[in-house]
C-alpha cells in the first residue's frame, strides 16, 4: 500500500469522478484507476462504486476512507514538523476574492507575490465568487481566507472577519441626470470636507467627496446597475432601499466596477457603488451623488474561520493581509479572535496595522 493510492483514493471521493480527480492531482486519468484498482486487489475489497453517473464509495470504501484521510494527516504532520525545524513552510492556501477588491488600495495581487516569493514552497489558489457562497466556503473549511463584500453587522457562526473598507455608497450619473439637478450641497463634516467649490470641474472631486447628495428615495422608479446578487454591496442597497420604503428596480447586473461605469457611462442607468469609485466615474465623464443620511454604505473585510485556518501558510498569509490591507484604525480588531502571529508582517516595506493578536503598533519608517 502506498501514500500515493490514499491519495487518489480520496480525491477521486471528493471529486466522485476520475476525469476531475486526475485533473485536480495533475496526473493522467488511467494512472489514477490503476493505482485505486491496485489498492482494491490489496485490501480484497471494491472500495468505489463506478456503476453510476457520479463515483461513490462502497460500504468498505465508507469505512477505509477515515483511515485513508487519518493516514494523510499523520503525514502531513510529519512534513510540517520537520519543516518548523529548519523555518520552510509548506502547504496549500485557498483564498477567496470578491470582484473588484485587488485594485487601488487593495493589492491583493501584490501581497500574494510577496507572499510566494518569501515561501516558494507554498501553493496559492485565488478564486472569485460572490460574497454569500465565499463565506459559506470560509465557514465550511473549502476556502481559507475570504475577502468579501459584507451585509450584516455581525459574522455568520463560525466565521470571524476583519472591516478593511467601509465606505458611503454612492449614485454614478450622467452630467445630465435629473439627480444632478435635484442634488443639494453635501454638508460640511467639519474637517473641511463637504461642498464642492465651483472652480474644480464636474466630476472631479476626491473619491469621498461627492458632487452633491439626494434622499434615497430618489432611486425610486428609476433603473438602478448594481453588483449581482449575493454580493454584499448588493444586499446592503436592496436592504436599504426596503427601509426607505420602496423595491429597487435593478436593470442591470455587473460583477466588475468598470463595466458598472460603462454602463452608466452609456445611460442604461443609475449605477450604484461606494463612493470612491469616483476615481473610476470621473475619468469617464459621470457625476458622484451622494446620499442622505442614513447613507447605506458599502463594506469589504477579511473573513476566515473562528477558530483560524487549518494550516500554517494559512495561518501565516492571514497574518501577513492583516498587515498588509487597510484595516480602520476606529475599528480595532477584537484579541478573542486570535491568528497566529508571524514574523513577516514586520517587513519593511508592509505598512504594520493592528492584527488579531497584537496591539497596535507605529508604523515603521
Amino acid at each position: 500500500m502506498e501514500l500515493r493510492q490514499l491519495r487518489y483514493f480520496l480525491t477521486v471521493v471528493e471529486e466522485a469522478n476520475f476525469t476531475r480527480a486526475a485533473a485536480a492531482l495533475h496526473v493522467a486519468q488511467p494512472g489514477v484507476s490503476a493505482q485505486i484498482r491496485q489498492l482494491e486487489r490489496e485490501l480484497g475489497q471494491r472500495l468505489l462504486d463506478r456503476s453510476g453517473r457520479s463515483v461513490t464509495v462502497t460500504e468498505a470504501g465508507a469505512a477505509v476512507l477515515p483511515y485513508a484521510r487519518a493516514a494523510l494527516a499523520a503525514v502531513d504532520g510529519i512534513r510540517q514538523t520537520a519543516d518548523e525545524f529548519t523555518g520552510l513552510l509548506r502547504g496549500r492556501v485557498t483564498i477567496g476574492l470578491v470582484s473588484g477588491a485587488a485594485t487601488h488600495e487593495y493589492d491583493v495581487a501584490s501581497v500574494l507575490a510577496d507572499f510566494h516569493d518569501a515561501h516558494p514552497h507554498v501553493e496559492m489558489a485565488l478564486t472569485e465568487d460572490t460574497s454569500d457562497r465565499m463565506l459559506a466556503a470560509v465557514r465550511e473549511g473549502r476556502l481559507d481566507i475570504a475577502l468579501a463584500g459584507l451585509a450584516d453587522d455581525t459574522p455568520p457562526q463560525g466565521v470571524s472577519w476583519q472591516v478593511v473598507v467601509d465606505e458611503p455608497l454612492a449614485a454614478l450619473v450622467a452630467p445630465d441626470d435629473p439627480l444632478v439637478a435635484r442634488a443639494v450641497p453635501p454638508p460640511d463634516d467639519g474637517n473641511g470636507r463637504g461642498s464642492r467649490s465651483g472652480d474644480e470641474g464636474e466630476g472631479s472631486g476626491d473619491a469621498g467627496t461627492p458632487d452633491g447628495v439626494v434622499p434615497l428615495t430618489a432611486l425610486a422608479d428609476r433603473p438602478l446597475i448594481s453588483l449581482p446578487r449575493g454580493t454584499g454591496l448588493r444586499s446592503v442597497l436592496e436592504r436599504a432601499c426596503t427601509r426607505a420604503g420602496f423595491t429597487p428596480q435593478v436593470a442591470f447586473e455587473a460583477a466588475s466596477p468598470q463595466l458598472l461605469v460603462q454602463l452608466a457611462v452609456r445611460g442604461l442607468g443609475v449605477a450604484v457603488f461606494p463612493a470612491p469609485g469616483a476615481r473610476i466615474a470621473a475619468a469617464r465623464g459621470l457625476r458622484v451623488i451622494g446620499f442622505e443620511e442614513p447613507c447605506p454604505r458599502g463594506r469589504i473585510g477579511l473573513a476566515w474561520r473562528t477558530d483560524g485556518p487549518a494550516g500554517p501558510a494559512a495561518r501565516a498569509f492571514l497574518t501577513r493581509l492583516l498587515a498588509a490591507l487597510p484595516v480602520r484604525a476606529e475599528a480595532p480588531p477584537d484579541p478573542s479572535r486570535s491568528a497566529p502571529p508571524d514574523p513577516s508582517r514586520s517587513t519593511p516595506h508592509v505598512r504594520v496595522t493592528p492584527t488579531l493578536d497584537a496591539p497596535p503598533q507605529p508604523p515603521r519608517t
